[in-house]
């Protein structure tokens, strides 16, 4: 029972300073050039049609679902082609990026920059030979019993317009809640408060965490004094409880109800703080739970994740790229997490960015679900060959480690 305590708070800890501190900053920066640019950097990709396949890669480089989510309703509304979709939705690779860039940066370069190429190429390609608009809707739409001949849907008794063109409506959004806030006596200051306090331990966390990685990573006791471990810790856990809390809670009384939304601009500052520290909360709890399953699992089966890895051979890059077929940031976490931990080879780590889409998939399969597993089908067949490839040439040709590359 003590050690799964000990596994317990060490998960909130390490989870809160190694990763969510620095997801704070890059959600932050994200949303502040928003708020200063007044949504231009939306304006900017509907206005040049042949770089859009390539704004596409960068707003989903972006660690992270915001600059991919951003993407899907310019689409759906007609506004940027099949192939920006492709490309943003590969280069993307959600909240698993975090932990990823925390913990592995290396890795982190090498793989996102994979990803991106491949995913921009892929994106160019589709567009070029035409297979993102009514190529697509026509051999796609004998899945659906609705089809109509012009690739468009049948929705309540109406026809809904193919994807090239004007929705007429609004872009819905994938939220991880909806509703209108709550208004508390006690619950609405204090959200505010706990929303506060939690950015001055993301800003202490970010320190600790920086002068941790320029230490070399070194293991840290679990202890409450005043010393740079006993701080480390009460940081941590403050963190990650007030996470916890803003999450669960908070979120409902800060303006801030719905999580991974799309979000063109920001009202005010605050508003940009309070929707960041309401992202990375997310993200957070993602972590902890990604940290924990993974933990646990190797503590009381005692299973060796990196052997059986090492077994799978070619599997695991394929592997990798299954894995990242399934939408949303928790299965990508958790797979990000073992390749942190030395349970997993590069390659399944490359190929698992290239086909995983986050939350950025959630708004297009709300709206055409036939349009969403073209783009991820799209995208998991340059992962498995680049997985491939990687598996058979990242040792033997080029001489890098396959298991614990640039894991801090």
């Amino acid at each position: 029972m003590n050690e799964l305590l000990v596994v317990l708070l060490e998960s909130l800890r390490d989870g809160y300073v190694q990763v969510s501190a620095f997801v704070a900053v890059t959600v932050l920066a994200f949303g502040l050039l928003q708020y200063w640019t007044d949504g231009a950097v939306i304006g900017a990709i509907e206005g040049n049609e042949r770089l859009q396949v390539l704004f596409g890669g960068i707003l989903g480089l972006t660690p992270g679902c915001g600059g991919a989510i951003v993407v899907m309703p310019l689409y759906i509304r007609g506004t940027v082609s099949f192939g920006t979709v492709v490309a943003t939705l590969g280069a993307t690779a959600g909240d698993s990026a975090f932990v990823i860039l925390a913990l592995a940066p290396e890795a982190a370069v090498y793989a996102y920059a994979i990803a991106f190429a491949a995913s921009v190429a892929t994106g160019y390609l589709v567009d070029s030979v035409g297979l993102g608009v009514s190529r697509v809707d026509a051999a796609v739409a004998q899945l659906s019993p609705t089809a109509t001949p012009d690739g468009g849907t049948a929705v309540d008794g109406g026809i809904r317009p193919n994807p090239a063109h004007d929705y007429g409506g609004p872009a819905p959004t994938h939220a991880h809640e909806s509703g209108p806030d709550r208004h508390s006596r006690v619950l609405t200051p204090l959200s505010h408060f706990a929303h506060v306090l939690w950015w001055v331990t993301a800003v202490s966390g970010l320190v600790l965490g920086t002068l941790y990685l320029l230490r070399g990573g070194p293991e840290v006791a679990l202890v409450a004094d005043f010393g740079f471990d006993g701080l480390f810790t009460v940081t941590g856990i403050v963190g990650a409880v007030l996470s916890l809390y803003l999450y669960a809670v908070g979120r409902h009384y800060v303006g801030e109800g719905e999580i991974a939304r799309a979000r063109d601009s920001f009202a005010s500052a605050y508003d940009t703080l309070t929707h960041a520290a309401m992202e990375t909360s997310f993200v957070t709890v993602w972590v902890l739970v990604a940290f924990l399953v993974y933990e646990y699992f190797v503590l009381l089966s005692g299973v060796n994740v990196a052997t059986l890895a090492a077994t799978a051979g070619v599997l695991a890059p394929i592997g990798g790229a299954a894995v990242g077929l399934i939408p949303g940031c928790g299965p990508q976490i958790l797979l990000a997490s073992v390749y942190a931990e030395g349970g997993l080879p590069f390659s399944a780590l490359t190929a698992n960015a290239i086909c995983q889409d986050g939350d950025a998939l959630f708004p297009l399969l709300a709206v055409d679900a036939k349009a969403a597993i073209v783009a991820t089908i799209y995208n998991f067949l340059p992962a498995v060959v680049v997985g491939v490839a990687l598996h058979f040439l990242w040792g033997p040709v080029f001489g890098m480690a396959e298991f614990g590359f640039g894991v801090l």
